[in-house]
């Protein structure tokens, strides 16, 4: 390694986010930046890191993708046997980050997880890729298996079971809505003096919108 991580840095100069041009409302704020996160041909703009807490008590954290997103909350699908899907039958309070670097904006969004409704999940599970349809099947999400040969063997056993039939959703897989309280929205200034707008959901009614320090 050439390079100190300790002198790895890069300033922001895009852009600013003054209270004058952003929105009111945290789900207007949110639609108008990842639009343009999506005009900005990143990749995959739709990838959230999402923070759970196991059993013990310890926070986990992995990368899942946003599937819708409107006034309730924010969607992904996943199996509900996961480790993921433990932690939020543990405790449904949840954090999500969203991290365009390339347009020097992060997104914080924290909150309580419910189940997407039956028909939601009925309804967007045929829209995916069927390999995707059938490794939901044939993946165990979280658990220890044998070998990537069995996982394969697994895969090529549903894909003969469902040759011939549309494909069922499993009733282990499904959607999560996080339902926030907060949403945070970052944007990278020269200096380390960011922008911060926070908003702040008030007797689970009102936002309120507050500058934080950087």
């Amino acid at each position: 390694m050439n390079q100190s991580i300790a002198d790895l840095r890069q300033d922001y100069t895009l852009a600013g986010l003054t209270e004058a041009e952003a929105a009111n409302n945290p789900f207007e704020q949110f639609s108008l930046w990842f639009s343009q996160a999506l005009n900005s041909d990143l990749l995959e703009p739709n990838a959230m890191t999402l923070a759970t807490l196991n059993a013990d008590g310890h926070p986990t954290a992995r990368i899942v993708l946003l599937k819708g997103f409107d006034e309730r909350g924010f969607v992904f699908y996943t199996n509900y046997n996961s480790a993921k899907g433990q932690n939020i039958a543990f405790s449904p309070w949840v954090a999500l980050v969203f991290w365009w670097g390339e347009l020097q904006r992060q997104v914080r969004i924290e909150g309580q997880v419910e189940f997407a409704s039956p028909e939601e999940s009925d309804a967007y599970f045929p829209t995916r890729p069927v390999n995707s349809q059938i490794g939901s099947w044939a993946s165990q999400q979280s658990q220890v298996i044998a070998s990537r040969q069995w996982l394969e063997l697994k895969y090529s056993e549903y894909e003969q079971k469902f040759a011939n039939e549309t494909i069922p959703r499993p009733p282990y897989w499904g959607g999560y809505r996080v339902i926030p309280h907060l949403i945070e929205f970052w944007q990278g200034r020269p200096s380390r003096l960011h922008d911060r707008l926070s908003y702040r959901l008030i007797e689970g009614q009102k936002w309120v919108r507050e500058r934080l320090s950087p």
